[in-house]
Protein backbone atom coordinates (compact mmCIF):
# COMPACT_ATOMS: atom_id res chain seq x y z
CA UNK A 1 0.00 0.00 0.00
CA UNK A 2 1.41 3.35 -0.95
CA UNK A 3 -0.14 6.93 -0.76
CA UNK A 4 -0.63 8.52 -3.84
CA UNK A 5 1.11 10.38 -5.89
CA UNK A 6 0.07 11.70 -9.07
CA UNK A 7 3.02 11.46 -11.40
CA UNK A 8 4.61 7.96 -10.24
CA UNK A 9 0.85 5.82 -11.41
CA UNK A 10 2.15 2.56 -12.47
CA UNK A 11 1.58 1.20 -15.50
CA UNK A 12 -1.29 -1.74 -16.13
CA UNK A 13 1.50 -3.90 -16.62
CA UNK A 14 3.63 -2.96 -13.52
CA UNK A 15 0.62 -3.89 -11.10
CA UNK A 16 1.23 -7.70 -11.08
CA UNK A 17 -1.26 -10.68 -12.34
CA UNK A 18 -3.61 -10.52 -9.96
CA UNK A 19 -4.81 -7.13 -11.31
CA UNK A 20 -5.07 -7.73 -14.96
CA UNK A 21 -3.83 -11.36 -15.25
CA UNK A 22 -3.49 -10.77 -19.21
CA UNK A 23 -2.02 -7.38 -19.23
CA UNK A 24 1.05 -7.12 -20.68
CA UNK A 25 3.77 -4.45 -19.95
CA UNK A 26 2.90 -1.40 -22.40
CA UNK A 27 2.26 2.44 -21.81
CA UNK A 28 -1.10 3.25 -20.35
CA UNK A 29 -3.35 5.12 -23.14
CA UNK A 30 -4.87 8.92 -21.61
CA UNK A 31 -8.01 8.27 -19.95
CA UNK A 32 -10.92 10.00 -22.14
CA UNK A 33 -13.65 11.82 -20.96
CA UNK A 34 -16.23 11.15 -18.99
CA UNK A 35 -18.78 13.31 -19.68
CA UNK A 36 -21.01 12.42 -22.37
CA UNK A 37 -18.90 9.63 -23.16
CA UNK A 38 -20.28 6.31 -25.38
CA UNK A 39 -19.20 4.13 -22.68
CA UNK A 40 -20.69 5.93 -19.69
CA UNK A 41 -23.59 6.34 -22.34
CA UNK A 42 -24.03 2.60 -22.38
CA UNK A 43 -23.84 2.12 -18.43
CA UNK A 44 -26.54 4.27 -17.92
CA UNK A 45 -28.76 2.59 -20.31
CA UNK A 46 -27.78 -0.63 -18.92
CA UNK A 47 -28.55 1.02 -15.11
CA UNK A 48 -32.40 1.83 -16.67
CA UNK A 49 -32.67 -1.90 -18.42
CA UNK A 50 -31.78 -3.56 -15.10
CA UNK A 51 -33.96 -1.13 -13.73
CA UNK A 52 -36.68 -2.35 -15.43
CA UNK A 53 -35.71 -5.78 -14.99
CA UNK A 54 -35.99 -6.22 -11.39
CA UNK A 55 -39.19 -4.26 -11.57
CA UNK A 56 -40.73 -6.72 -13.29
CA UNK A 57 -39.20 -9.74 -11.09
CA UNK A 58 -40.39 -8.48 -7.86
CA UNK A 59 -44.18 -6.75 -9.04
CA UNK A 60 -45.52 -10.08 -7.83
CA UNK A 61 -43.64 -10.59 -4.48
CA UNK A 62 -46.39 -7.63 -3.74
CA UNK A 63 -49.34 -7.87 -5.96
CA UNK A 64 -49.33 -11.24 -4.69
CA UNK A 65 -50.22 -10.38 -1.42
CA UNK A 66 -53.10 -8.30 -2.63
CA UNK A 67 -54.26 -11.02 -4.96
CA UNK A 68 -54.76 -13.57 -2.56
CA UNK A 69 -57.59 -13.63 -0.41
CA UNK A 70 -56.65 -13.00 3.12
CA UNK A 71 -58.66 -15.48 4.65
CA UNK A 72 -57.15 -18.29 3.23
CA UNK A 73 -53.86 -17.51 4.38
CA UNK A 74 -55.18 -16.75 7.43
CA UNK A 75 -56.62 -20.23 8.31
CA UNK A 76 -52.93 -21.72 7.55
CA UNK A 77 -51.02 -19.85 9.75
CA UNK A 78 -51.62 -20.27 13.44
CA UNK A 79 -48.91 -18.54 14.79
CA UNK A 80 -48.89 -15.10 12.64
CA UNK A 81 -50.80 -13.29 15.94
CA UNK A 82 -47.92 -13.65 18.13
CA UNK A 83 -46.84 -10.43 16.46
CA UNK A 84 -49.53 -7.89 17.18
CA UNK A 85 -51.17 -5.84 14.45
CA UNK A 86 -48.85 -3.01 12.93
CA UNK A 87 -50.32 -0.60 10.89
CA UNK A 88 -51.08 2.90 11.12
CA UNK A 89 -55.10 4.43 10.68
CA UNK A 90 -55.87 4.56 7.71
CA UNK A 91 -57.58 7.35 5.84
CA UNK A 92 -58.10 6.03 2.31
CA UNK A 93 -59.80 2.77 2.19
CA UNK A 94 -58.27 0.22 0.07
CA UNK A 95 -59.49 -0.62 -3.16
CA UNK A 96 -60.75 -3.67 -3.46
CA UNK A 97 -61.66 -4.26 -7.20
CA UNK A 98 -59.23 -6.62 -8.15
CA UNK A 99 -60.00 -10.09 -8.25
CA UNK A 100 -58.93 -12.20 -5.33
CA UNK A 101 -58.05 -15.68 -5.58
CA UNK A 102 -57.98 -18.49 -2.92
CA UNK A 103 -54.51 -19.83 -3.67
CA UNK A 104 -52.93 -21.79 -0.61
CA UNK A 105 -49.12 -21.46 0.70
CA UNK A 106 -48.27 -23.89 -1.51
CA UNK A 107 -49.52 -22.84 -4.29
CA UNK A 108 -48.14 -19.50 -3.63
CA UNK A 109 -44.92 -20.86 -3.71
CA UNK A 110 -44.95 -22.37 -6.96
CA UNK A 111 -45.59 -19.39 -7.97
CA UNK A 112 -43.23 -17.45 -6.13
CA UNK A 113 -40.83 -19.94 -7.33
CA UNK A 114 -42.03 -20.64 -11.30
CA UNK A 115 -39.60 -17.78 -12.48
CA UNK A 116 -36.41 -19.38 -11.11
CA UNK A 117 -37.56 -22.51 -13.49
CA UNK A 118 -37.18 -20.74 -16.30
CA UNK A 119 -34.36 -18.59 -15.67
CA UNK A 120 -32.22 -21.27 -15.15
CA UNK A 121 -32.62 -22.62 -17.84
CA UNK A 122 -31.13 -19.60 -20.47
CA UNK A 123 -27.99 -18.78 -18.56
CA UNK A 124 -25.56 -21.37 -20.57
CA UNK A 125 -26.78 -20.99 -24.02
CA UNK A 126 -26.74 -16.74 -23.44
CA UNK A 127 -22.86 -16.65 -23.13
CA UNK A 128 -22.39 -18.66 -26.10
CA UNK A 129 -24.78 -16.61 -28.71
CA UNK A 130 -23.43 -13.11 -26.59
CA UNK A 131 -19.94 -14.65 -27.80
CA UNK A 132 -20.95 -15.25 -31.12
CA UNK A 133 -23.11 -12.76 -31.81
CA UNK A 134 -22.99 -10.20 -29.20
CA UNK A 135 -24.57 -8.85 -26.32
CA UNK A 136 -26.91 -6.06 -27.66
CA UNK A 137 -30.13 -7.57 -29.10
CA UNK A 138 -29.92 -10.83 -26.70
CA UNK A 139 -30.73 -8.14 -23.23
CA UNK A 140 -32.98 -6.26 -25.44
CA UNK A 141 -35.17 -9.09 -26.59
CA UNK A 142 -34.70 -10.77 -23.33
CA UNK A 143 -35.99 -7.41 -21.29
CA UNK A 144 -38.79 -7.00 -24.00
CA UNK A 145 -39.83 -11.04 -24.33
CA UNK A 146 -40.47 -10.26 -20.21
CA UNK A 147 -41.94 -7.09 -20.40
CA UNK A 148 -44.66 -8.25 -22.88
CA UNK A 149 -45.26 -11.27 -20.36
CA UNK A 150 -45.85 -9.32 -17.64
CA UNK A 151 -48.72 -7.29 -19.64
CA UNK A 152 -50.33 -10.91 -19.91
CA UNK A 153 -50.26 -11.70 -15.87
CA UNK A 154 -53.65 -10.69 -15.01
CA UNK A 155 -55.44 -12.95 -17.70
CA UNK A 156 -53.05 -15.94 -17.08
CA UNK A 157 -54.13 -15.35 -13.18
CA UNK A 158 -58.01 -15.52 -14.88
CA UNK A 159 -56.78 -18.41 -16.55
CA UNK A 160 -55.97 -20.39 -13.35
CA UNK A 161 -52.52 -21.26 -11.55
CA UNK A 162 -50.67 -23.25 -14.39
CA UNK A 163 -50.97 -20.64 -16.59
CA UNK A 164 -50.01 -18.10 -14.15
CA UNK A 165 -47.08 -20.66 -13.76
CA UNK A 166 -46.09 -21.26 -16.63
CA UNK A 167 -46.39 -17.52 -17.85
CA UNK A 168 -43.90 -16.67 -15.00
CA UNK A 169 -41.00 -19.17 -16.34
CA UNK A 170 -41.53 -17.60 -19.39
CA UNK A 171 -40.22 -14.31 -18.22
CA UNK A 172 -37.76 -16.28 -16.34
CA UNK A 173 -36.69 -17.45 -19.53
CA UNK A 174 -36.22 -13.89 -20.80
CA UNK A 175 -34.15 -12.94 -17.85
CA UNK A 176 -32.24 -15.38 -17.96
CA UNK A 177 -29.94 -14.08 -20.95
CA UNK A 178 -29.27 -10.35 -19.47
CA UNK A 179 -26.61 -10.64 -17.33
CA UNK A 180 -24.39 -12.58 -19.44
CA UNK A 181 -25.31 -10.62 -22.30
CA UNK A 182 -24.01 -7.55 -20.34
CA UNK A 183 -21.39 -9.21 -19.06
CA UNK A 184 -19.90 -9.96 -22.93
CA UNK A 185 -20.81 -6.37 -23.62
CA UNK A 186 -18.24 -4.64 -20.70
CA UNK A 187 -15.57 -7.26 -22.30
CA UNK A 188 -15.43 -4.79 -25.02
CA UNK A 189 -16.29 -2.21 -23.81
CA UNK A 190 -15.02 -1.38 -19.89
CA UNK A 191 -11.11 -0.25 -19.73
CA UNK A 192 -9.76 -2.39 -16.88
CA UNK A 193 -9.11 0.59 -14.01
CA UNK A 194 -12.77 1.78 -15.00
CA UNK A 195 -14.65 -2.05 -14.63
CA UNK A 196 -15.56 -1.35 -11.26
CA UNK A 197 -16.90 1.91 -11.59
CA UNK A 198 -19.12 0.93 -15.09
CA UNK A 199 -20.26 -2.74 -13.68
CA UNK A 200 -21.46 -1.29 -10.93
CA UNK A 201 -23.20 1.89 -12.09
CA UNK A 202 -24.94 -1.00 -14.85
CA UNK A 203 -25.34 -3.33 -12.20
CA UNK A 204 -27.40 -1.08 -9.70
CA UNK A 205 -29.76 -0.27 -11.70
CA UNK A 206 -31.61 -3.85 -10.19
CA UNK A 207 -31.12 -2.39 -6.80
CA UNK A 208 -32.85 0.75 -7.65
CA UNK A 209 -35.65 -1.38 -9.58
CA UNK A 210 -36.27 -3.00 -6.34
CA UNK A 211 -36.30 0.15 -4.10
CA UNK A 212 -38.63 1.95 -6.26
CA UNK A 213 -41.24 -1.23 -7.42
CA UNK A 214 -41.47 -2.91 -3.90
CA UNK A 215 -43.50 0.86 -2.57
CA UNK A 216 -44.49 1.50 -6.37
CA UNK A 217 -46.08 -1.45 -6.15
CA UNK A 218 -48.05 -1.37 -2.59
CA UNK A 219 -49.32 2.11 -3.60
CA UNK A 220 -50.63 0.97 -6.60
CA UNK A 221 -52.32 -2.04 -5.10
CA UNK A 222 -53.70 0.15 -2.64
CA UNK A 223 -55.82 3.06 -4.33
CA UNK A 224 -55.83 1.18 -7.80
CA UNK A 225 -55.81 -2.65 -7.85
CA UNK A 226 -53.21 -5.13 -8.61
CA UNK A 227 -53.46 -5.80 -12.48
CA UNK A 228 -52.20 -1.75 -13.10
CA UNK A 229 -48.83 -3.00 -11.37
CA UNK A 230 -48.06 -5.34 -14.10
CA UNK A 231 -49.43 -2.95 -16.84
CA UNK A 232 -46.88 -0.29 -15.52
CA UNK A 233 -43.93 -1.96 -15.63
CA UNK A 234 -44.14 -4.16 -18.53
CA UNK A 235 -45.00 -0.43 -20.74
CA UNK A 236 -41.96 1.15 -19.29
CA UNK A 237 -39.96 -1.86 -20.33
CA UNK A 238 -41.03 -1.75 -23.76
CA UNK A 239 -39.96 1.85 -23.74
CA UNK A 240 -36.71 1.14 -22.76
CA UNK A 241 -35.93 -1.28 -25.33
CA UNK A 242 -36.90 1.02 -27.96
CA UNK A 243 -34.05 3.29 -26.64
CA UNK A 244 -31.92 0.44 -26.01
CA UNK A 245 -32.11 -0.77 -29.86
CA UNK A 246 -31.27 2.30 -31.08
CA UNK A 247 -28.96 4.17 -29.03
CA UNK A 248 -26.57 1.19 -28.30
CA UNK A 249 -24.15 -1.01 -30.44
CA UNK A 250 -21.74 -4.49 -29.43
CA UNK A 251 -18.64 -3.38 -29.17
CA UNK A 252 -16.92 0.38 -29.60
CA UNK A 253 -15.74 -0.55 -33.54
CA UNK A 254 -19.68 -0.64 -34.28
CA UNK A 255 -20.77 2.47 -32.53
CA UNK A 256 -22.27 5.72 -34.46
CA UNK A 257 -21.13 8.28 -32.18
CA UNK A 258 -18.75 7.28 -30.32
CA UNK A 259 -15.96 9.77 -30.47
CA UNK A 260 -12.26 8.49 -32.11
CA UNK A 261 -10.45 9.18 -29.00
CA UNK A 262 -12.67 7.34 -26.72
CA UNK A 263 -12.81 4.21 -29.20
CA UNK A 264 -8.68 4.49 -29.22
CA UNK A 265 -8.55 4.28 -25.47
CA UNK A 266 -11.09 1.84 -25.14
CA UNK A 267 -9.17 -0.11 -27.82
CA UNK A 268 -5.69 0.62 -26.69
CA UNK A 269 -6.59 -0.40 -22.87
CA UNK A 270 -8.26 -3.58 -23.95
CA UNK A 271 -5.96 -4.80 -26.74
CA UNK A 272 -2.82 -5.25 -23.80
CA UNK A 273 -5.39 -8.17 -22.31
CA UNK A 274 -6.37 -10.33 -25.70
CA UNK A 275 -5.79 -13.70 -25.92
CA UNK A 276 -5.02 -15.92 -28.74
CA UNK A 277 -6.37 -18.87 -27.59
CA UNK A 278 -8.96 -19.63 -30.29
CA UNK A 279 -10.50 -22.61 -27.72
CA UNK A 280 -12.32 -22.76 -24.21
CA UNK A 281 -9.94 -24.29 -22.38
CA UNK A 282 -12.44 -26.40 -20.26
CA UNK A 283 -10.22 -28.25 -18.11
CA UNK A 284 -7.99 -25.57 -16.78
CA UNK A 285 -11.33 -23.78 -15.99
CA UNK A 286 -12.78 -26.68 -14.17
CA UNK A 287 -9.71 -27.06 -12.25
CA UNK A 288 -8.69 -23.27 -11.26
CA UNK A 289 -9.57 -22.63 -7.68
CA UNK A 290 -9.94 -18.73 -8.29
CA UNK A 291 -13.04 -19.75 -10.68
CA UNK A 292 -14.61 -22.79 -8.00
CA UNK A 293 -13.96 -19.57 -5.70
CA UNK A 294 -15.98 -17.02 -7.21
CA UNK A 295 -19.30 -19.95 -7.76
CA UNK A 296 -19.36 -20.69 -4.18
CA UNK A 297 -19.37 -16.85 -3.62
CA UNK A 298 -21.65 -16.09 -6.41
CA UNK A 299 -24.04 -19.27 -5.02
CA UNK A 300 -24.06 -17.93 -1.02
CA UNK A 301 -24.55 -14.52 -1.70
CA UNK A 302 -27.29 -15.39 -4.10
CA UNK A 303 -29.04 -17.78 -2.10
CA UNK A 304 -29.44 -15.15 0.24
CA UNK A 305 -30.38 -12.20 -1.61
CA UNK A 306 -32.97 -14.39 -3.92
CA UNK A 307 -34.68 -15.73 -0.64
CA UNK A 308 -35.20 -12.12 0.37
CA UNK A 309 -36.10 -10.13 -3.06
CA UNK A 310 -39.10 -13.47 -3.14
CA UNK A 311 -40.08 -13.79 0.13
CA UNK A 312 -39.83 -10.25 1.97
CA UNK A 313 -43.19 -8.87 1.06
CA UNK A 314 -44.68 -12.31 2.40
CA UNK A 315 -42.36 -12.08 5.57
CA UNK A 316 -43.83 -8.21 6.42
CA UNK A 317 -47.33 -9.37 6.12
CA UNK A 318 -47.23 -12.71 7.56
CA UNK A 319 -44.79 -12.11 10.50
CA UNK A 320 -44.55 -8.46 11.29
CA UNK A 321 -48.34 -8.12 9.89
CA UNK A 322 -47.72 -4.59 8.15
CA UNK A 323 -50.52 -3.49 6.04
CA UNK A 324 -50.16 -3.34 1.78
CA UNK A 325 -48.90 0.23 1.99
CA UNK A 326 -46.30 -0.11 4.81
CA UNK A 327 -45.34 -3.50 3.15
CA UNK A 328 -44.34 -2.17 -0.25
CA UNK A 329 -41.96 0.91 1.68
CA UNK A 330 -40.21 -1.26 4.69
CA UNK A 331 -39.36 -3.79 1.74
CA UNK A 332 -38.27 -1.29 -0.55
CA UNK A 333 -35.60 0.44 2.47
CA UNK A 334 -33.12 -2.65 2.24
CA UNK A 335 -32.42 -2.43 -1.11
CA UNK A 336 -32.13 0.98 -1.59
CA UNK A 337 -29.09 0.99 1.18
CA UNK A 338 -27.49 -2.03 -1.51
CA UNK A 339 -27.88 0.34 -4.47
CA UNK A 340 -25.75 2.99 -2.71
CA UNK A 341 -23.54 0.71 -1.14
CA UNK A 342 -22.77 -0.66 -4.86
CA UNK A 343 -22.11 2.83 -6.30
CA UNK A 344 -20.23 3.99 -3.56
CA UNK A 345 -18.04 0.76 -3.70
CA UNK A 346 -17.34 0.98 -7.70
CA UNK A 347 -16.11 4.29 -6.91
CA UNK A 348 -13.73 3.24 -3.86
CA UNK A 349 -12.35 -0.30 -5.88
CA UNK A 350 -11.15 1.58 -8.65
CA UNK A 351 -9.89 4.52 -6.40
CA UNK A 352 -8.09 1.85 -3.82
CA UNK A 353 -6.49 0.07 -7.73
CA UNK A 354 -5.82 3.29 -9.61
CA UNK A 355 -4.57 6.28 -6.84
CA UNK A 356 -3.46 3.65 -3.92
CA UNK A 357 -1.92 0.92 -5.73
CA UNK A 358 -3.56 -2.36 -4.00
CA UNK A 359 -3.93 -4.84 -5.83
CA UNK A 360 -6.81 -5.93 -7.69
CA UNK A 361 -6.54 -9.86 -5.81
CA UNK A 362 -6.35 -7.60 -2.16
CA UNK A 363 -9.44 -5.65 -3.86
CA UNK A 364 -11.78 -8.12 -4.84
CA UNK A 365 -10.83 -10.34 -1.82
CA UNK A 366 -11.65 -7.89 0.97
CA UNK A 367 -14.91 -6.75 -0.85
CA UNK A 368 -16.21 -9.87 -1.23
CA UNK A 369 -15.56 -10.78 2.42
CA UNK A 370 -17.37 -7.85 3.22
CA UNK A 371 -19.82 -8.38 0.89
CA UNK A 372 -20.79 -11.94 2.03
CA UNK A 373 -19.65 -11.74 5.78
CA UNK A 374 -21.59 -9.45 7.28
CA UNK A 375 -24.99 -10.10 5.54
CA UNK A 376 -25.00 -13.46 7.35
CA UNK A 377 -24.27 -11.89 10.53
CA UNK A 378 -27.52 -9.63 10.56
CA UNK A 379 -29.36 -11.87 8.60
CA UNK A 380 -28.73 -14.32 11.99
CA UNK A 381 -29.21 -11.73 14.12
CA UNK A 382 -32.50 -10.53 12.57
CA UNK A 383 -33.68 -14.01 13.82
CA UNK A 384 -33.63 -13.22 17.10
CA UNK A 385 -35.41 -9.73 17.65
CA UNK A 386 -38.56 -10.93 18.27
CA UNK A 387 -41.55 -8.53 17.26
CA UNK A 388 -39.09 -5.26 17.62
CA UNK A 389 -40.03 -4.26 14.23
CA UNK A 390 -37.57 -0.90 14.64
CA UNK A 391 -34.80 -3.83 14.61
CA UNK A 392 -36.05 -6.36 12.11
CA UNK A 393 -36.02 -3.77 9.37
CA UNK A 394 -32.77 -2.22 10.89
CA UNK A 395 -31.29 -5.34 10.82
CA UNK A 396 -32.58 -6.45 7.41
CA UNK A 397 -31.64 -3.14 5.80
CA UNK A 398 -28.07 -3.53 6.93
CA UNK A 399 -27.42 -7.16 6.15
CA UNK A 400 -28.86 -6.04 2.54
CA UNK A 401 -26.75 -3.18 2.51
CA UNK A 402 -23.58 -4.62 3.25
CA UNK A 403 -24.31 -7.12 0.48
CA UNK A 404 -23.49 -4.22 -1.64
CA UNK A 405 -19.76 -4.65 -1.53
CA UNK A 406 -20.12 -7.71 -3.86
CA UNK A 407 -20.67 -5.66 -7.03
CA UNK A 408 -16.87 -4.86 -6.77
CA UNK A 409 -15.56 -7.91 -5.34
CA UNK A 410 -16.84 -11.71 -6.83
CA UNK A 411 -19.43 -10.17 -9.14
CA UNK A 412 -16.71 -8.67 -11.07
CA UNK A 413 -13.70 -11.10 -10.70
CA UNK A 414 -15.12 -13.04 -13.96
CA UNK A 415 -13.73 -9.94 -16.60
CA UNK A 416 -10.64 -9.86 -14.65
CA UNK A 417 -9.82 -13.91 -15.01
CA UNK A 418 -11.28 -14.09 -18.49
CA UNK A 419 -9.77 -12.95 -21.61
CA UNK A 420 -11.56 -10.42 -23.46
CA UNK A 421 -10.62 -11.75 -27.50
CA UNK A 422 -13.52 -14.23 -27.44
CA UNK A 423 -15.86 -12.57 -25.38
CA UNK A 424 -15.92 -15.62 -23.28
CA UNK A 425 -16.71 -13.47 -19.89
CA UNK A 426 -20.08 -14.06 -21.26
CA UNK A 427 -19.37 -17.75 -21.27
CA UNK A 428 -18.00 -17.84 -17.87
CA UNK A 429 -20.22 -15.59 -16.09
CA UNK A 430 -23.38 -17.70 -17.53
CA UNK A 431 -21.66 -20.83 -15.79
CA UNK A 432 -21.09 -19.25 -12.44
CA UNK A 433 -24.65 -18.57 -11.07
CA UNK A 434 -26.61 -22.48 -12.27
CA UNK A 435 -25.80 -23.31 -8.55
CA UNK A 436 -27.57 -20.54 -7.18
CA UNK A 437 -30.38 -19.77 -9.61
CA UNK A 438 -31.00 -23.92 -9.44
CA UNK A 439 -31.40 -24.00 -5.82
CA UNK A 440 -33.21 -20.92 -4.69
CA UNK A 441 -36.66 -22.22 -6.80
CA UNK A 442 -36.68 -24.92 -4.06
CA UNK A 443 -36.42 -22.52 -1.18
CA UNK A 444 -39.16 -20.21 -2.49
CA UNK A 445 -41.28 -23.26 -3.37
CA UNK A 446 -40.82 -24.70 0.48
CA UNK A 447 -41.03 -21.23 1.50
CA UNK A 448 -45.15 -21.21 1.69
CA UNK A 449 -45.05 -24.52 3.59
CA UNK A 450 -43.82 -21.84 6.62
CA UNK A 451 -44.67 -21.88 10.22
CA UNK A 452 -44.66 -18.58 10.61
CA UNK A 453 -42.78 -17.80 14.22
CA UNK A 454 -41.76 -14.85 15.48
CA UNK A 455 -38.10 -13.62 13.93
CA UNK A 456 -36.88 -13.99 10.18
CA UNK A 457 -35.26 -17.32 11.51
CA UNK A 458 -38.24 -18.74 12.76
CA UNK A 459 -39.71 -19.13 9.40
CA UNK A 460 -39.09 -23.29 9.07
CA UNK A 461 -39.77 -25.19 6.08
CA UNK A 462 -40.96 -29.02 6.00
CA UNK A 463 -38.64 -30.82 4.05
CA UNK A 464 -40.13 -33.92 4.70
CA UNK A 465 -43.88 -33.05 3.23
CA UNK A 466 -41.98 -31.53 0.81
CA UNK A 467 -40.25 -34.29 -0.14
CA UNK A 468 -43.11 -36.25 -0.34
CA UNK A 469 -45.54 -34.53 -2.82
CA UNK A 470 -42.37 -34.13 -5.21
Amino acid sequence: MKSPVPDLAPSDGEEGEDRTPLLQRAPRAETAPVCCSARYNLAFLAFFGFFVLYSLRVNLSVALVDMVDSNTTAAENRTANECSEHAAPIKVLHNQTGKKYRWDAETQGWILGSFFYGYIITQIPAGYVASRSGGKLLLGFGILGTSVFTLFTPLAADFGVGALVALRALEGLGEGVTFPAMHAMWSSWAPPLERSKLLSISYAGAQLGTVVSLPLSGIICFYMNWTYVFYLFGIVGIIWFILWIWLVSDTPETHKTISPYEKEYILSSLRNQLSSQKSVPWTPMLKSLALWAIVVAHFSYNWTFYTLLTLLPTYMKEVLRFNIQENGFLSAVPYLGCWLCMILSGQAADNLRAKWNFSTLCVRRVFSLIGTIGPAVFLVAAGFIGCDYSLAVAFLTISTTLGGFCSSGFSINHLDIAPSTLLENGKLFSALPLLSTYLVPFSSHCSPKVKYKTGLLGITVDTETEGTNK
